[in-house]
């Protein structure tokens, strides 16, 4: 039961219940919950990092976003063995993608939020997604990170222009049509993660 797992009582089962259902299955689902569970997860994310780093702006906003990140809240959602708790449409044929992982695992935030309050929502928060290990995060997925970044930060398309240039590839990076960044690798997706630290570096970064 998910009660034992999150070591929560759930008060409003109906709620609980909605936080664990896809679409798919119900128009009851997660996805008024998810979007309270994002912007939640947003500023107690920030709060913390605020209250306890002292990095600068641009590089607190890079290390949110790892923590918010869609791939580390799937692994949030996995660590606590979530997935045979969820109510799937027959159309999924039980597969469970990241996105739905990481959906859910806000979802479930925002219930938390609406039964226990920010305090304790908050500390849900920093122990199950170790916030105190911030020092120690090494997230090498910079498109993933820019990404997410670009994404909050601005109103654009972002597109990248990759291409073999004798031993090596050449990535370009776009915003609109405006150049930010030339990235080199081995490979085209080498080439591109380069790309993406260039310019997560030129954007969020630099002061």
């Amino acid at each position: 039961m998910i009660d034992d797992k999150l070591g929560i009582k759930f008060k409003d089962r109906k709620l609980i219940n909605s936080a664990l259902t896809h679409p798919s299955k119900s128009k009851n689902n997660y996805q008024r919950l998810e979007f309270l569970g994002d912007s939640i997860l947003d500023f107690l994310v920030g709060e913390f990092l605020y209250k306890n780093c002292d990095k600068n702006e641009g590089e607190l906003t890079v290390l949110r976003a790892h923590f918010v990140s869609e791939e580390y809240l799937a692994e949030c959602f996995d660590k606590l063995n979530l997935e045979n708790e969820l109510f799937l449409g027959k159309s999924l044929q039980n597969k469970v993608t990241r996105a739905i992982k990481g959906d859910v695992f806000e979802a479930i935030i925002a219930v938390i939020y609406l039964e226990q309050g920010l305090d304790f929502a908050g500390q849900f928060i920093v122990e199950n997604l170790q916030l105190e290990s911030f020092e120690s995060v090494e997230d090498t997925n910079y498109k993933s990170q820019l990404q997410e970044l670009v994404q909050a930060n601005f109103k654009c398309t972002m597109k990248y222009d990759t291409e073999k240039e004798g031993e090596v590839f050449v990535a370009k990076f776009y915003m609109d049509e405006d150049f930010i960044a030339t990235g080199y690798g081995k490979d085209k997706l080498s080439a591109e993660q380069n790309c993406a630290y260039v310019a997560l570096n030129k954007l969020f970064t630099e002061e």
